[in-house]
């Protein structure tokens, strides 16, 4: 590398800088403050962890996703975490031993071999919580809620739209249809990119019953509002019922989240299989009209701590709290500008700075021959007689 190019970042790695990387900070306090709130406990894990602890549960995708490193201790080989959610899954597996619920929640950085889309990093900082040991439909309404609680928090005031699906639709669909694995990939692959002329003619070549093909065929179009539900319980009246059983979960989890966020839109896409390696259940994502990605997702993955000889049902969410930061509204400029006082070692400035300081105000003393800007901060002190004062800038 060129000396002229050593400051360069790699590709898809961002850094913060200020103002925003205090404001991402202050964001950060706040989502862990309303977590404790909800009664979630902070857990801090490695960066990285032995390659296969990070990838317990997870499917394929997260191990493109990892980075490798040789540790020069043992030889073994290590990972950069690509995703907290396996590791909590290892700490309340085997760290923490709790027989019932158990709230944890984090924030820590995560770093990713290629980005998920063309507006993300690979670098994000994630956040977000989980809850262990409850497999019913009242821990899913408790995560999907803190999830817009932290968009709420994070001063998201755009309308925000709630999508919702279930793995149980996909998984009692292939089972009845009696598709093998390989013929499962390859729809799968098609489902994802909504091929639908290719998947068609793939359909089509199938040795099965006509029914499947045409439910097989109409699973991708199942999206939109509420009506998805009410035609998806035709489609699949004659078929196993644990698919209807998935329906009737989905249109019962809506309904509550319906009445406790009335503002929030509503979608379902019942082909929705992101995460399906490791989702047992419903799986959810937020989105908003000023960003074209998902900015929070989710899930219940109820077969996550298997790996780790402990299998407990498990419902979560994340989301990056940079991305949240970028979209928030509403900063206080105050917060960032503070207040600029005088050079000079005299007693009652030095006292006044600390009283301030206390106070949770950000204070900078001048040094000598600095030029500060008047312009980066929103208040000084001044002497008045004796004492020291705030003044306007």
């Amino acid at each position: 590398m060129a000396l002229a190019d050593r400051w360069l970042l790699p590709d898809g790695v961002k850094e913060m800088l200020p103002p925003n990387a205090r404001q991402v900070e202050v964001l950060r306090r706040k989502l862990l403050d309303l977590y404790d709130n909800w009664g979630y406990d902070l857990v801090m894990p490695p960066l990285m962890e032995h390659f296969d602890s990070l990838l317990a549960g997870a499917g394929k995708d997260l191990e493109l996703n990892t980075f490798k490193l040789v540790d020069q201790l043992t030889g073994q080989t290590l990972g950069i975490r690509a995703d907290i959610t396996p590791q909590v899954a290892r700490i309340d597996a085997h760290r923490m031993h709790v027989q019932g619920a158990n709230r944890l929640c984090y924030c820590g950085s995560v770093l990713h071999t290629h980005s998920a889309n063309m507006l993300a990093s690979r670098n994000p900082l994630q956040v977000g919580a989980e809850l262990y040991g409850h497999a019913g439909i009242e821990s899913d309404i408790e995560v999907i809620s803190l999830m817009l609680e932290t968009l709420y928090a994070s001063g998201l005031q755009d309308e925000l739209t709630l999508d919702l699906g279930h793995v149980g639709i996909f998984q009692g669909l292939v089972v009845e249809a009696g598709l093998d694995s390989l013929v499962v990939a390859r729809y799968m692959e098609l489902l994802q990119r909504k091929a639908l002329p290719e998947l068609s003619e793939f359909l089509e070549s199938l040795d099965i019953d006509a029914s499947y093909i045409a439910m097989l065929a109409e699973l991708p179009k199942l999206n939109g509002g509420l009506e998805v539900l009410a035609k998806s319980k035709d489609l699949f009246a004659d078929i196993h019922t644990s698919i209807l059983e998935a329906v009737a979960y989905l249109e019962r989890l809506s309904s509550i989240i319906q009445q406790r966020y009335p503002a929030v839109d509503l979608y379902f896409d019942l082909g929705e299989l992101r995460g399906y390696n490791y989702h047992t259940g419903v799986v959810f994502s937020a989105l908003t009209p000023v960003f074209g990605q998902a900015i929070a997702k989710g899930g219940r993955y109820d077969a996550i701590g298997k790996d780790f000889g402990r299998a407990r049902p498990a419902t979560g969410f994340s989301a990056d709290l940079k991305t949240l930061a970028d979209l928030a509204v509403g900063v206080d400029e105050n917060i960032v500008r503070g207040v600029l006082a005088p050079e000079g070692g005299d007693a009652r400035l030095m006292q006044k700075i600390s009283e301030l300081r206390s106070q949770g105000i950000r204070v900078v003393q001048q040094l000598p021959e600095d030029t500060a800007v008047d312009a980066v901060f929103s208040q000084k002190l001044v002497k008045q007689g004796e004492e020291w004062a705030l003044a306007a800038l």
